[in-house]
């Protein structure tokens, strides 16, 4: 009885040992295979991330290479356009600068008629006045100078007139700017004087001015009336 006990008992024992040891081989070869899957889940990631950079390196040196190509047509197109506003744009400045210019030009002679305008417009009137100064100044030479005294109070009174109207006439043409051109003894100006004729005179400079038969005048440094004169001859 206790040896065939003993034999249960051995065989129980071998059958959990049999058990124990198929499981823990079960359990080595599924941990073997969840190792092999792993690893071979990680191969094929760790490809994948090679071949897809790989891709991505080789986008960008096709893109890199083709921006460093040749432009398109449309860049062309651009690049053309640009040319012919920015040409555009120089020409129109240009003509805009002349413009300008030619305004300017025009208002500073516009400006300058005006000024000259205000200046002479009154020249065709002085030259109606400058008779009368004519006349005044023949009435005082007129007079003999032996003749005015107290005797004649009439004629003295008379000639007084004449020469006090006579400066008053000439303090209102210097004010407008005219002014007596008598040049006795200056030299001969055929933008100031006339000359009436030649003749020799001794001592007196050939070309120099030996007499004037007529005052001239000048309104604003233009000769309004050029002074009526006889001229040194050289002697020959």
């Amino acid at each position: 009885m206790a040896m065939a006990e003993w034999g249960a008992r051995l065989m129980r024992a071998g059958g959990r040992l049999a058990l124990t040891g198929a499981a823990r081989a079960a359990s080595v070869n599924c941990s073997s295979r969840n190792r092999l899957a792993s690893s071979h889940r990680f191969l094929c990631t760790a490809t994948r991330q090679k071949n897809t950079g790989q891709s991505y390196e080789d986008d960008q040196s096709q893109t890199q290479n083709g921006d460093k190509g040749e432009p398109n047509s449309t860049e062309k197109t651009l690049v053309e356009e640009k040319t012919k506003l920015e040409e555009q744009l120089k020409d129109l400045t240009d003509k805009y600068k002349r413009a300008l210019a030619d305004t300017e030009n025009l208002r500073q002679r516009s400006q300058k008629l005006v000024e000259e305008a205000k200046l002479y417009g009154i020249q065709s009137f002085c030259k109606d006045l400058l008779e009368v100064a004519d006349v005044l100044e023949k009435a005082t030479e007129s007079v003999p100078k032996d003749e005015i005294t107290g005797q004649n109070p009439h004629l003295k009174s008379l000639y007084e007139g004449l020469i006090m109207t006579e400066g008053q006439l000439q303090k209102v043409f210097s004010k407008h700017g005219l002014v007596k051109l008598n040049p006795i003894g200056a030299k001969f100006d055929p933008y100031e004087h006339e000359a009436l004729f030649h003749t020799p005179v001794e001592g007196k400079e050939p070309g120099s001015v030996a007499l004037v038969t007529k005052i001239g005048y000048k309104l604003y440094g233009r000769t309004l009336r050029p002074a009526l004169v006889g001229v040194v001859k050289g002697t020959e």
